[in-house]
């Protein structure tokens, strides 16, 4: 199977542009992703009532992570300014959404960070952070944690593996010890202990072209390992499937492991995944206010469509709840295996 153009493999880069990556999805002889669903018996993809507000507040990030979604790192400069950012808590604070999910880049570098924490907590709204942890250690963050505790926020921290070499590979050297000291600081603060009421959760993605494994299983294995080793305790751990984009759709090039990549997760597709996909119950708002299904969109530059508000300020909560979702192949990294979300496995 012929799925990539040599001149294409040749030109891509980490930071090639949105409409060249979609050129290469869509130069795949895998399925287009709706044809698949009508096979399966599903019409159309339609968002159900939003539950998260998830605001990704830029690209700006400490680390430069290899298998990167968002193509992040220090020397990017999109950042979410002070007057979108108060479009966005003046549209949530129309509705009744529950939980609001702040994510970059590494969001607690952006400035508008804290205030956006402190105006969606004062809303009564549930608040997400996802952290590199290794921002704890940044000039100017240094009570990033204690900040965080004051007002509740729940974190989602990211970890590759449970063992050095892992997670230095994916992150840079040095990365695993300043997030095991990080893991140990927000333990003393309450975060993932027994009766607290600060859940620190940790979000795993494959070092690889494969796939994760069981979820519980591998929570399994880092609360085993992380506490006889470290002594570090956390609530859950959430698997995600690497998706075919930006940092980790070059690596599948340059490695020879596009077609089997892509392959796998046609060959995984779960339609019972479906019905957790995290567009049905996510609004995703960009850096620069546009609306998205989910944050795989944003990065692609695929707009919620089929005449729904494009920006934060034209927010509308009806008519977003069941708006028709933008697809493309690499949403078939949502419904392979056990299903794949900002919120784990989604079976």
């Amino acid at each position: 199977m012929t799925v990539v153009k040599g001149s294409l493999l040749k030109r891509f880069s980490p930071l090639a542009s949105t409409s060249e990556q979609l050129r290469i999805l869509e130069q795949t002889s895998v399925p287009e992703f709706q044809s698949t669903l009508n096979r399966h018996g599903h019409s159309e993809l339609e968002a159900a009532e939003i539950k998260i507000f998830q605001i990704n507040v830029g690209k700006v990030c400490n680390q430069t992570c290899a298998h990167c979604h968002v193509d992040a790192g220090p020397d990017r400069t999109e950042s979410m300014t002070r007057d979108t950012a108060e479009l966005c808590i003046a549209a949530l604070s129309k509705t009744d959404i529950p939980r609001v999910d702040i994510t970059g880049g590494a969001p607690e570098l952006n400035p508008n960070f804290r205030w956006l924490v402190e105006q969606s907590r004062s809303l009564n709204r549930h608040v997400m952070d996802r952290c590199n942890l290794t921002v704890m250690y940044v000039k100017g963050q240094e009570d990033l944690g204690e900040f965080l505790a004051q007002h509740k926020v729940e974190i989602i921290c990211s970890l590759p593996y449970y063992q050095e070499r892992e997670t230095d590979l994916q992150r840079g050297i040095g990365v695993f010890q300043r997030s095991v000291e990080a893991l140990k600081h927000l333990n003393s603060l309450g975060y993932g202990i027994p009766g607290s009421d600060l859940i620190l959760n940790l979000m795993y993605n494959p070092v690889g072209a494969y796939l994760p494994g069981p979820q519980s299983s591998i929570e399994n294995d880092f609360k085993r390992n992380l506490a006889r080793k470290y002594g570090v305790q956390f609530n859950n751990l959430y698997t995600i499937t690497n998706m075919p984009i930006s940092r980790f759709l070059e690596f599948l090039l340059q490695s020879g492991n596009y077609e089997m990549y892509m392959e796998k997760l046609v060959n995984a597709f779960n339609p019972a995944a479906i019905s957790g996909l995290m567009c049905r119950n996510t609004i995703s708002i960009g850096w620069d206010g546009r609306l998205y299904d989910c944050d795989f969109n944003q990065m692609l530059d695929l707009p919620v469509g089929h005449n729904a508000p494009r920006h934060i300020s034209e927010f509308d909560v009806r008519l977003l709840n069941h708006r028709r979702i933008v697809t493309g192949r690499h949403c078939y990294g949502c419904t392979a295996g056990a299903g794949s979300s900002c919120g784990g496995a989604t079976t």
